[in-house]
């Protein structure tokens, strides 16, 4: 136990030093081609080939009476949803059976040799210095007044649409997007490695890419992607709160308007179609004194969606680097409440 916190604070200064280097090919994306052929696998297997790419339009083209379609549609809809329950199990249980393998084989041989490639694995699971560097990206096209520029970093980042935004809209979306994975890519994945060690990160992490890959309330993703867009509810749910409330400490620490970031949080942490994403989204705006949120394009689609926060001032790209002081004072918080909360009781 003492070895895996070591591990855990060892992984989080490699990540603050480094971050992810492109020369590694970063496990995520291991996660990622498992999931992405595991879906072309079982919609094969459970015929619920998409319409965009079916080969066979008698697959997904549903003809007959509406009684009979709406009944076919139905048995299609349940097929898929069982296909996108068992791409969920089989992505987890790989996706942390791996490590926990390479472990049990690094502390036979030594429990030191264990020591470093858990460090190294914890390492890959926390995103605290890229998050800041792909933000500051935007930041230094805004900097430069190059929208169009700046309209592409932010969409290396974030899922909306970004070929129309504005600078301020640019702006909010890098802010939002620092603000909700100050959450998923930082203190979440650190929470699980606090109580289970890499292992346990793993888990998290893939149930994280999968929600990101086909949490999409769209005709593809709606049933195949529902699974796992709800086990991810509920494993961010305790996350999201508690990076919530490090984030308000945090501001505090900081000097900012923690006590705005204390009242939007208690009034706006709902605003959002997710349970969780809008929980560090109203610290971020209450501590900065902006709103974030609102309506937004996705896929071509628009979103209508509440606003957070009020508009005491417009928003200002200076507002990207505030939120990455805010992201490293929170992760620092969180590491050292999260290392003596296991040191102490686990």
């Amino acid at each position: 136990m003492k070895l895996s916190l070591l591990a855990l604070v060892v992984g989080f200064l490699l990540d603050l030093l480094l971050g992810d280097p492109a020369w590694i090919y970063h496990p995520i994306r291991l996660i990622g081609n498992l999931i992405a052929v595991l879906e072309a696998a079982l919609r094969r297997v459970f015929k619920v080939i998409p319409a965009e790419t079916a080969r066979n339009p008698k697959i997904v083209r549903f003809k007959g009476k509406a009684k009979e379609q709406a009944h076919l549609e139905e048995k299609f809809h349940k097929r898929e949803f069982a296909a996108g329950t068992l791409l969920a199990v089989l992505v987890v249980f790989i996706s942390a059976g791996i490590p926990l393998l390479l472990l049990l084989a690094a502390q036979w041989v030594h429990p030191y040799l264990r020591l470093a490639l858990e460090s190294l694995l914890c390492w890959q699971l926390l995103a605290t210095k890229s998050l800041k560097d792909e933000s500051m990206k935007v930041y230094r096209k805004l900097a430069d007044n190059d929208l169009e520029g700046s309209r592409k970093a932010v969409s290396m980042i974030v899922g909306r649409d970004t070929e129309n935004l504005d600078a301020s809209g640019v702006t909010k979306a890098a802010v939002e997007t620092v603000a909700e994975n100050t959450s998923d890519g930082v203190i979440a994945p650190m929470f699980y490695m606090a109580i289970g060690g890499a292992v346990l990160g793993f888990f998290y992490k893939a149930i994280n890419t999968m929600d990101s890959m086909l949490g999409y309330k769209n005709e593809r993703y709606l049933y195949f992607g529902r699974f796992a867009a709800k086990l991810d509810d509920v494993a961010n749910f305790l996350p999201a709160r508690l990076s919530a409330l490090f984030m308000i400490a945090a501001s505090f620490l900081l000097g900012m308007d923690g006590k705005n970031a204390w009242r939007i949080f208690r009034r706006d942490r709902l605003r959002h179609a997710s349970p969780n994403s809008a929980q560090t989204e109203a610290v971020m705006a209450g501590a900065l004194d902006v709103q974030l949120a609102g309506d937004a394009w996705y896929f071509g689609v628009l979103h209508i969606k509440e606003t957070i926060g009020d508009d005491l001032r417009p928003i200002e790209p200076e507002d990207i680097v505030r939120a990455n002081r805010l992201l490293y004072a929170t992760a620092v918080l969180a590491l050292l409440v999260l290392a003596a909360v296991k040191g102490i009781f686990l």
